[in-house]
């Protein structure tokens, strides 16, 4: 299932990565780009699906989610940012040792995406404080650092793909650029470029808060289908990645 992944994953990210690789000498638009080429990784693409899925949804129903969206990349773009911080500090050695605990990482993507879709579909209750995704009829009260987290545990789903990506093809800019601390948070920006372009045609087209204008039937049946979605997702990305 891995290997039917990582062909249609190829296959999307074919034509981005060579533009990236023409692109090498400006070192900010090949960052950009390679970002771009690692949404569409078979470790990511699970994961940026879901969160179009959860965030289009969110969209839809209310208001556009920008704040959610705007938490969901800054938690990008510190998880990379701190992992080129380590990698310049700490040097190879520290590199070389990663791929030993980015598959347990990963490992968590899927049954995360279970729950959030169990969650949506209304068979999982939590009452509290605790609202890591709440969607509540408040929207206004969401705590933004849920979707920091999200952003931040999504980033850190790495497979040989991602690792080749950031590790082997971005660093080696990074470490020869004096501008070079600049890259790990543009590649982070590259890889929520399908989410931004989503949550931009919703906003454009003006899709916010469609379905509230039309009813909460209506919306809770976008909301169900969001979260069969979102639990089929988390299914397939368990079976992949703990059969590894």
């Amino acid at each position: 299932m891995y290997n039917l992944l990582s062909q249609i994953s190829a296959v999307l990210s074919k034509p981005f990565f060579n533009m990236a690789n023409s692109l090498e000498s400006w070192p900010i638009v090949f960052a950009l780009i390679l970002g771009l080429v690692g949404a569409l990784a078979p470790c990511q693409l699970t994961g940026n699906i879901s969160a179009v899925t959860l965030y289009g949804n969110r969209s839809i129903q209310r208001k556009i989610a920008w704040k959610d969206v705007t938490y969901f990349t800054l938690g990008k773009v510190v998880a990379f940012s701190l992992l080129g911080i380590l990698v310049w500090m700490l040097g190879r050695g520290f590199e070389q040792n990663l791929p030993l605990y980015f598959p347990w990482l990963r490992k968590i993507m899927g049954p995360l995406l279970i729950f959030v879709g169990l969650f949506m579909l209304g068979i999982i209750k939590l009452k509290g404080s605790f609202n890591l995704l709440k969607l509540s009829k408040e929207y206004k009260h969401e705590s933004p650092f849920s979707s920091f987290m999200l952003g931040l545990s999504f980033s850190l789903a790495f497979c040989p793909t991602m690792f080749v990506l950031f590790f082997v093809t971005l660093m080696p800019v990074v470490l020869a650029s004096p501008y070079g601390f600049i890259l790990p948070p543009t590649f982070a920006l590259g890889t929520a470029i399908p989410l931004l372009v989503v949550i931009f045609v919703i906003w454009y087209l003006g899709g916010s808060g469609v379905i509230m204008k039309k009813g909460r039937k209506l919306g809770m049946v976008i909301q169900r289908m969001a979260g069969v979605l979102m639990l089929l997702l988390g299914i397939f990305d368990t079976v992949t990645y703990w059969s590894l």
